[in-house]
């Protein structure tokens, strides 16, 4: 059974999936390994890269953790 959402994913979520992407290629990192040190499965980074899933605070805070950069600098100018 598909669960249908109430509401549209904002575009800004899906920006930030394209940032997290763009850092993950840039430093030539695996989704893999992000997702590990991140402490989340691949398939969760996996959707919030496509925008398709909403993250919450303390998963962004893991990301960038995991990206070693500061959690502003996932979210500037979105």
């Amino acid at each position: 059974m598909n669960k249908t959402r109430k509401s549209e994913i904002p575009e800004v979520v899906k920006q930030l999936g394209i940032r997290i992407k763009d850092i993950i290629d840039s430093n030539q990192l695996k989704q893999r390994e992000v997702a590990h040190d991140a402490e989340m499965d691949v398939e969760n980074l996996r959707k919030y890269i496509k925008g398709s899933q909403e993250m919450k605070i303390s998963t962004l805070f893991k990301i960038a953790q995991s990206l070693k950069i500061n959690p502003s600098d996932l979210i500037k100018d979105l």
